[in-house]
């Protein structure tokens, strides 16, 4: 029997605690380097702000699945879902060093620059400060909204058992896809590609959505198999949930390959000048080696290696294969904004490494905190869970 009031054990906290001393310390060290190089600065917190991001509303998006789905699966990983999802106020004060940093992150927020630039003159309605500005308060609006509802009603649904709050879950779960895949997509268009504004790609939306879904479920994954000896996960991970979403990390790293080679397919076979600069530039110089590593270690060796059951049963593996995968995921947005500060060359700054482990230890701090404030499994789920899967059987 799963005590109601089962919080995550005390060594989360600890951990909490130390990623929030070392991301101060990491931080720190960054804002010495803002003096030294504020270009690089800008650019390196913007890769780990996107890292941190992609976890939480990642996290939105699948807690919202997991509410249309049910399932072991959700019952085991969704609180870790909504816990990430609450670190979003946390995010929207952090997005601030992004707005002061426009000047060094964006070409078209120089009106210099856009004024001897036919192209961006024509997209000057879109890209400019104050609309830029205000599309972003929109999409930290509707984020917050839906983090705010869901978790909101997903806690009194536990309270309660009312059917007719898990009813309004459902319903704001099945719009709350759409409203995120909306916003993310323009989100995407606004803070990564238009780091290189002459380029353009209609997949550059889903890929990233389909980013921060890996993210997410690697992160619950990681999250989980690490606590697999307590006795309220050994109950549920006993039960195979491993293979679950051992394989819906498998299928989002998939999707992930498959959207990342069909844009390079179909932007290279184009060859317009506006489009395949974006690629040039990241398979000259030493970049190709970063898209080489993508390719090999970002989907061969996680998608290998979750093909066989033994990977998905042992929580260990499974574990480290999810850690290996979020390691990946800051090498793939580093391979996006990199390039853009040092375009003729690799160039791997110090502070590429500093900045986003700052942040992640800031953002992993918040959600300990976010983590140990809640049962750690939604109850009230986990008799329908069991009921559907002896159905199944």
């Amino acid at each position: 029997m799963i005590d109601p009031a089962y919080r995550a054990p005390a060594g989360v906290a600890r951990a909490g605690r130390l990623a929030l001393v070392a991301g101060l310390v990491a931080l720190a060290l960054a804002v010495v380097g803002a003096y030294v190089d504020p270009r690089h600065f800008f650019h390196s917190y913007l890769l780990g702000y996107l890292l941190c991001l992609g976890v939480t509303l990642g996290g939105l998006a699948l807690a919202m699945v997991s509410n249309l789905t049910g399932g072991l699966w959700a019952v085991a990983t969704k609180r870790v879902f909504e816990a990430a999802s609450r670190t979003l106020p946390a995010l929207i004060i952090l997005f601030v060093p992004i707005l002061l940093g426009t000047g060094y992150l964006y070409p078209w927020s120089d009106q210099s620059v856009v004024a001897s630039d036919e192209l961006l003159q024509k997209k000057a309605a879109y890209l400019n400060l104050p609309f830029f500005y205000a599309r972003a308060a929109i999409y930290f609006v509707v984020w917050g909204a839906l983090a705010w509802a869901l978790n909101a009603w997903s806690a009194r649904y536990e309270r309660t058992a009312d059917q007719a709050l898990l009813r309004r879950l459902r319903g704001l779960s099945a719009g709350g896809i759409l409203l995120y895949v909306v916003t993310m997509t323009f989100a995407a268009f606004d803070w990564l590609m238009s780091l290189e504004p002459h380029w353009f790609s209609s997949i550059f939306g889903l890929l990233i959505v389909t980013g921060q879904g890996l993210s997410a479920i690697a992160f619950a994954i990681l999250v989980t198999t690490r606590m697999a000896e307590q006795d309220v996960f050994r109950a549920l991970l006993g039960r195979k949930v491993m293979l679950d979403v051992g394989n819906l990390m498998l299928a989002f790293t998939m999707l992930w390959a498959y959207l990342s080679f069909s844009q390079f397919l179909i932007i290279w076979s184009g060859n317009l000048p506006e489009e395949i600069a974006f690629y040039i530039h990241r398979l000259h110089g030493g970049w190709q080696g970063v898209g080489l590593a993508l390719a090999v270690f970002h989907f061969a060796v996680p998608f290998l290696a979750l093909l066989l059951r033994a990977t998905k049963r042992a929580p260990t593996v499974l574990g480290a294969v999810a850690a290996w995968v979020l390691l990946m995921r800051l090498v793939d947005l580093f391979w996006f904004v990199g390039p853009q500060s040092s375009p003729e060359h690799f160039s791997l700054h110090w502070l590429d490494i500093v900045t986003p482990a700052g942040l992640a230890g800031l953002w992993f701090a918040v959600f300990a905190w976010q983590y140990r404030s809640r049962p750690v499994v939604p109850l009230a789920e986990i008799g329908p869970a069991l009921e559907a899967l002896g159905e199944r059987r």
